[in-house]
């Protein structure tokens, strides 16, 4: 067999390979099987046709088509090999010559990563935040769990700002009601301006019993910004009232003994999170001082399949919150045509950033053991919380095992970066990255990776706590402001680099009961 590459652009190539008629034996033979198997032709029984009589009836055209086409993906295969390219994507095919017992040619175009050598990153320097938990940040972590903890009273007077009505909310457009956007037993922070814009101002002043009909516009259901006039029923006005911090409050919402003991653990453990946050913004920070120091290009048409993963990803996370691209973007406060450039820009920073860390792994000649793998599944299936065995199921029968060994691939070799990276805080202080990575893994036991995408679980709980105390129940919140928060995140992704495997995997995994913990709402107690 013999391959030319010819260098269309510097991330495409085309290759013409030309293959001895010989070679395609095997596939003729496996072929003239096969077409074996499905004729029928009288005094033959299936898959005992002679070649020959195949060639009369179904044709030699045929049996050479279905042995090209059995041959071509190995054939392409060994045409990369020996050439050493870097391929991304599927090829452009074209057979070019099929000379009949003498010449099989064909020719493929594929983009490929561009050829280039990482330079030297000894002496690079980033800064990131100082380490400092403040007085404030300790309150207003306090103040939330508080907030946790509020009990709900009746009031006897008409709803002001502030108040929790629970109310009907009855939409009508024409005349006819719209079920999909009425709801009854609705608990409603007035002056949130979380649900259907007017809803504020017209529950304001109403009793318990009373019924005011506004003007709106619809933000979710079949009938999603069509106004409406929407008849606002309250049922109920209570008051929100917040716990003593003392020793009792400390007591009841943890499980120390003072309300100064409360707040030194809530002092630690935002020390601890501002901590990881240093280590995830020196990885990040380092890679970004990197790629300064490269200039590559990069295919097209990789990074456009980069841009419509990232806009599949934020259509999928709006549905699930209930928002349309236009509440986001009006949320963001940003046009259509500064989104796009924005999930431009990440998407080819994405794609280059995996080309830089893959081609160090190769010239570092990094590797992946065995444990190492097992270990990035556990980590994941923890965060997920899933069991391992079933996470590593998944990556097995859907063939992702090869991208998890290139995501810890990349990952050591980010770690060699940060490594030979000079990392200070604002302050000018020096940051011993790996002596920082062995107190936090030494306080708990896992990774600092792991240790970041569990801290929020201890907060769920905390507030499952919340919700079991004595005489409490959940009250319902603004389901806006949490529609708002959940579409923030396709912003943060579109910093994060391509999905993985994992996160696929995550995708497919059911809601587990931490899911469940971090949609609870206030705490309201019956009344005595």
């Amino acid at each position: 067999m013999k391959t030319d590459v010819e260098e269309l652009t510097p991330t495409r190539v085309k290759l013409t390979v030309e293959v001895p008629f010989d070679e395609l034996k095997p596939n003729l033979d496996k072929a003239y099987k096969e077409i074996s198997q499905q004729v029928r032709i009288k005094g033959f029984r299936p898959g005992k046709v002679p070649a020959p009589l195949i060639d009369k009836y179904v044709g030699r055209g045929a049996v050479l088509q279905e042995a090209v086409n059995d041959a071509l993906p190995e054939l392409y295969g060994r045409a990369v090999e020996e050439t050493e390219i870097f391929v991304l994507g599927q090829p452009d095919v074209e057979v070019t010559e099929l000379d009949d017992g003498n010449q099989f040619a064909f020719t493929a175009e594929v983009d490929i990563r561009p050829k280039f050598e990482v330079p030297d990153y000894d002496g690079l320097e980033v800064v990131v935040d100082d380490a400092e938990v403040t007085d404030e940040q300790v309150e207003e972590t306090v103040g939330n769990l508080r907030e946790r903890f509020a009990s709900l009273t009746a009031a006897e007077r008409p709803v002001e700002e502030g108040d929790f009505a629970t109310v009907d909310l009855v939409a009508r457009i024409d005349g006819e009601e719209i079920e999909d956007a009425s709801t009854s037993g609705y608990s409603y922070e007035v002056g949130s301006k979380s649900a259907v814009e007017g809803l504020d101002e017209a529950l304001t002043g109403l009793s318990a019993g009373e019924e005011k009909t506004f003007t709106g516009t619809l933000v979710g259901g079949e009938r999603a910004g069509e106004e409406a006039e929407i008849t606002v029923t309250v049922q109920s006005v209570k008051v929100k009232s917040l716990p003593d911090l003392d020793d009792e409050f400390a007591q009841l919402a943890s499980e120390f003994d003072t309300i100064d003991e409360l707040r030194e653990d809530v002092r630690t453990r935002l020390g601890r999170q501002v901590r990881l946050q240093q280590l995830s913004d020196a990885r990040d920070k380092a890679l970004e001082a990197l790629l300064e120091k490269i200039d590559i290009p990069l295919p097209d048409k990789v990074v456009e399949e980069e841009v419509g993963r990232r806009n599949q990803q934020l259509e999928q996370q709006l549905q699930m919150a209930g928002m349309t691209k236009e509440d986001y973007l009006k949320d963001e406060e940003k046009s259509e045509e500064e989104f796009d450039t924005e999930v431009a820009d990440a998407a080819r920073l994405a794609v280059k950033g995996g080309f830089v860390l893959d081609q160090l792994a190769v010239q570092e000649e990094l590797g992946v053991e065995n444990e190492e793998l097992s270990e990035y599944v556990v980590s994941q299936a923890m965060q997920m919380g899933v069991q391992p065995q079933q996470l590593a199921e998944y990556l097995t029968q859907n063939n992702q095992l090869p991208a998890i060994v290139s995501e810890v691939l990349r990952s050591k070799a980010l770690n060699l970066v940060v490594e030979h990276v000079t990392v200070k805080d604002e302050s000018g202080n020096e940051i011993d990255v790996e002596a920082v990575q062995r107190e936090l893994n030494g306080q708990t036991g896992e990774t600092v990776e792991a240790a970041e995408e569990t801290e929020g679980a201890e907060t769920a709980e905390t507030a499952e706590g919340a919700e079991t105390a004595e005489g409490a129940e959940t009250a319902d919140t603004a389901e806006a402001g949490d529609a708002a928060e959940a579409a923030e995140s396709p912003a943060d992704a579109g910093e994060a680099g391509a999905e993985t495997p994992v996160d696929a995997a995550e995708d497919a995994a059911a809601e587990t009961p931490a899911d469940d913990a971090d949609k609870g709402g206030e705490a309201e107690k019956k009344d005595a």
